[in-house]
């Protein structure tokens, strides 16, 4: 005889794909993560040329750092949001979060070679010294990540968002930069940021397939109208401080919501499809504010 889900567990699993779905998608990922990693020693250090640096430069060197060292509150929010101990948990959902985790902790360490080399690279160029560096990231990084959703769709668009954000301007910022160390950095970054939005390119592509346009399209427009950069609420000085920097690299991080479009096209039925041209109608509307 089949045991009955009651009805909240059962709308708590319909928010999933197929835990096999996930273990694929997070098997490649981490092996192309692993077949593409690359050590802050192999930065040729001895070639930084400080001189070099605008203040523009300097200053969006700092910014980045601070985005980038908050690795461990990010990774605590993912952990609580989809938590792999609990006997209250389904088995269903316990092993797709279990999945899920294998990506994180690969992640992570990515994100936290990030944080590392650009602590690294304020060091050896001057920008700041170890100990106040320390302090100035305590500051912020003890600061709590939260993001507004409640379903992993809107968990993972947003962050497909963020990376393929993130990507663009450091490549953006590479094009202005100079400094040689700088713009090799910018381009391992980047690298990184590109296979991180792939993974959840195909994890929220796993989702529209799942569940359809029309019932996952309005969770996407949900997140693209809420959507805030990371420590966009929490970081000293953020907005006037990212308008200076996207003024300085040409740079819009609303250019990656049409990676989304982009990505949910390949879902649509017919050129025509009403939830499609509903939610490019919505990007362009956003772009155009």
């Amino acid at each position: 005889m089949t045991e009955t889900l009651p009805e909240s567990d059962s709308q708590r699993l319909r928010k999933f794909v197929d835990p096999g779905e996930i273990r694929e998608l997070t098997r490649k990922a981490v092996s192309r993560a692993g077949t593409r990693q690359w050590s802050i020693d192999e930065l040729s250090w001895a070639s930084l040329r400080p001189e070099e640096l605008t203040d523009t430069d300097r200053s969006v060197v700092r910014f980045i750092t601070f985005i980038e060292d908050h690795i461990p509150g990010y990774l605590t929010y993912f952990l609580d949001a989809f938590p792999v101990s609990g006997e209250d948990l389904a088995i269903e959902e316990f092993c797709f979060n279990r999945e899920y985790f294998r990506f994180l902790i690969s992640w992570a360490n990515e994100e936290e070679r990030h944080a590392s080399v650009l602590t690294r690279y304020q060091i050896e160029a001057g920008i700041s010294d170890p100990d106040a560096l320390m302090r100035e990231l305590a500051e912020e990084g003890r600061k709590k990540f939260a993001l507004p959703y409640e379903n992993p769709l809107q968990a993972f668009t947003y962050t497909l968002v963020q990376e393929k954000a993130t990507q663009l301007f450091y490549q953006r910022f590479r094009t202005v930069a100079t400094e040689p160390v700088l713009r090799d950095l910018l381009h391992r970054l980047a690298r990184d940021e590109a296979r991180h939005f792939a993974f959840y390119a195909e994890l929220v592509g796993a989702y529209v397939k799942r569940h359809g346009l029309a019932a996952s399209v309005p969770d996407l427009k949900d997140v693209l109208s809420t959507f805030r950069m990371p420590l966009a609420d929490t970081l000293n000085g953020y907005w006037r401080w990212s308008l200076k920097i996207a003024d300085a690299t040409s740079y819009d991080h609303t250019e990656a919501y049409e990676a989304l479009v982009r990505l949910v096209s390949d879902f649509a039925t017919s050129r025509g499809d009403a939830a499609m041209v509903d939610l490019a109608e919505f990007v362009h509307r956003i772009r155009a504010v």
